[in-house]
């Protein structure tokens, strides 16, 4: 569990490191990192903007396979079986809510490892099992990098203070503040589809294990299963949910000419919702990851649309690279060994994002006949098939890095001096 701690607490925990980490933000990425760091001995300074009860907002997740070996390296892999359920079969409908396709996925996936769903809120619980500290309503509004390291100005409850680290590690999110702090006005792509919608929740069902869409034409309707009941998003372009939810999910069901009880209930469960969270269906890409001592770290460096269901796996994995990445290093070494991380994962990371815009692409589209010709082509393509890119991915996941120095030699438990 995250539990709280202020920075001065926490850094002076880490005075004694052989590498002193700030991470900001403490999502997925960033537990996901202080988790990894603490198992290697580190104590990691870990700050999030938001106020405690906040932190916690919830929304289903589905996770690939690329997290098993990060959930291993934390001992979490059996509470994470615990927290989620199996997410073994993808139905798609047609645009006027005809079944098109019922596929297996633990099929497809099972050669990989577990494709499995749960909410975020039981993600971060399984990530900080055994206690994460971190400083809450905190956050970084300077960074100054010098010859021996660099310093951070951090803020909250009325408190300003500077503290020394080796390493900044910014996770705060796609519309991060301190990520122009580090970069200081390199470019950030975005990408905005102009589509949004609304996160609900509806009852579980007697299919568990099922994820269901349908591509509709000017609307989407995703409902996915975790643990207890099923995560549901209904979207469509922004002019017209602007409309509101009751509306628009009216005007969706008077499209639909088939029975499809799951949609079904996913728009009952966002048309009665109490304020549903509104997503734009937008994201972004950083030109670069790091500046000198400081680098990005998941949404931060590289937000995901939901279209492809591997943004969160993809932040764990970034998280497992940078964790290996520095481990045994010394704190001038950082620099080099940021750069190897950035190498070895920016192109995974940025590849996995190309797919989820494609996806969105064809998802967040208006037209009768390109809904149409969606329809034909769904019913041919396998779920198999439309996931071959993600299973390239799979296919080569990243080899922990080598604990060496730059020059090659390995580093020792003992001995680890600070070097300046």
């Amino acid at each position: 569990m995250l539990t709280a701690a202020t920075p001065a607490e926490q850094h002076a925990a880490a005075e004694r490191d052989p590498l002193r980490v700030l991470i900001v933000g403490a999502g997925i990425a960033g537990v996901t990192l202080a988790g990894l760091l603490r198992r290697q001995g580190l104590h990691p300074v870990l700050l999030e903007r938001a106020e405690e009860r906040s932190v916690h907002a919830g929304y289903m997740l589905a996770l690939m396979p690329m997290v098993d070996p990060v959930l291993d390296e934390l001992s979490a892999h059996e509470r994470y079986r615990s927290a989620s359920v199996p997410f073994d079969r993808y139905r798609i409908r047609s645009h006027t809510g005809r079944l098109l396709r019922d596929d297996s996925m633990g099929s497809v996936l099972a050669r990989y490892g577990d494709y499995r769903g749960l909410d975020r809120a039981s993600l971060i619980e399984v990530l900080s099992t055994g206690g994460v500290p971190v400083a809450f309503g905190t956050t970084v509004s300077a960074l100054h990098e010098h010859e021996d390291g660099i310093r951070a100005t951090i803020t909250g409850d009325a408190l300003e203070q500077e503290l020394e680290f080796d390493v900044v590690v910014i996770a705060d999110g796609m519309h991060s503040r301190t990520r122009a702090l580090a970069l200081r006005g390199r470019g950030v792509q975005t990408v905005d589809t102009g589509w949004g919608g609304w996160v609900a929740w509806a009852p579980a069902d007697d299919d568990p294990g099922r994820g269901e869409e349908l591509w509709g034409d000017g609307f989407f309707v995703g409902s996915y299963p975790v643990p207890g009941r099923i995560g549901v998003f209904v979207g469509g372009p922004n002019d017209e949910t602007a409309a509101g939810p009751g509306a628009f999910v009216a005007r969706i069901r008077a499209g639909l000419r088939h029975d499809a009880p799951r949609i079904d209930a996913a728009l009952d469960a966002v048309a009665t919702a109490d304020e549903p969270y509104y997503w734009p269906m937008a994201d972004c890409r950083a030109g670069t990851w790091r500046a000198g001592r400081a680098v990005l770290l998941g949404d931060a460096a590289a937000g995901f649309m939901p279209t492809a269901g591997i943004g969160a796996g993809m932040a764990m994995e970034s998280a497992g690279v940078l964790a290996a990445a520095l481990r045994g290093a010394r704190p001038a070494e950082v620099p080099d060994r940021l750069a190897e991380y950035e190498r070895r994962q920016r192109p995974r990371v940025e590849s996995a994002q190309d797919n989820s815009r494609a996806l969105a692409r064809l998802m967040f589209r208006r037209g009768r006949l390109f809904a149409a010709l969606r329809d034909a082509a769904a019913r041919v393509v396998s779920v198999g098939v439309a996931l071959g890119p993600i299973r390239r991915l799979l296919e080569t996941a990243p080899a922990p890095l080598a604990r060496t120095t730059p020059e090659g030699r390995p580093v020792s438990e003992e001995g680890r001096s600070r070097s300046r």
